[in-house]
């Protein structure tokens, strides 16, 4: 289990990276929106290929971060209800909520997306709009996204049934959450606000190996 453990650990991190980075294209979008209304406004011009690329930046924020905002339990879910269970039925909820439904779903939209984009790339299609951008890029953050969400999906499982199989573990911190309910650990002392790794260990029969 702590290789599994240890994949998820990947997994959090890259994603973590991957939804850090790309959420400052919400900055770069409000400038080019903003520059793109002051060029129409004072200078009477526009350009087809600046109002694309607004799209392509919010299209890249939303499919490349979603699997950030899984792993920050920040989707949308029915908290009123989740609330009122008891933590292990909250774990067990989650555990086949992603194998039923988030993982098929995932690997559908990629059985789906994927012609849909390749098709796309092999043509290099283009905007139908006079000067716009190439489309398959576009085209590409639906699978590339859909491929960060699946792998996610693997790490919260992985992580799920670790904490449903065995309640008892030892943890020396709490997930790489912002706002982590998978394992509900006070965060050491020296914790970095926003950094709160995890890393599950298993009870030593020695006692000089355990974590301190």
């Amino acid at each position: 289990m702590q290789g599994l453990l240890s994949i998820s650990r990947v997994i959090d991190a890259v994603n973590t990276a991957i939804g850090k980075t790309i959420s400052w294209l919400i900055l770069v979008a409000v400038i080019i929106s903003a520059g793109n209304a002051i060029i129409r406004k004072v200078f009477s011009s526009s350009s087809n290929a600046w109002l694309e690329m607004q799209w392509y930046l919010f299209g890249a924020v939303f499919m490349l971060c979603a699997a950030w905002t899984l792993l920050s339990n920040e989707h949308i879910r029915i908290d009123v209800v989740n609330s009122l269970l008891p933590k292990r039925v909250r774990n067990w909820i989650d555990v086949v909520g992603h194998t039923l439904f988030l993982m098929p779903f995932c690997i559908l939209l990629l059985y789906d997306s994927w012609p849909f984009f390749l098709k796309s790339y092999l043509q290099n299609e283009q905007s139908m709009n006079a000067g716009g951008l190439v489309v398959w890029p576009a085209k590409f953050l639906v699978v590339a996204g859909f491929v960060l969400l699946l792998f996610q999906g693997v790490s919260e499982l992985i992580k799920r049934a670790a904490i449903t199989r065995w309640p008892k573990l030892k943890r020396r911190a709490c997930l790489r959450s912002p706002r982590p309910r998978a394992c509900s650990t006070r965060p050491r002392s020296k914790s970095v606000p926003g950094e709160n790794t995890c890393h599950f260990a298993f009870p030593s029969r020695a006692p000089s190996r355990l974590p301190h």
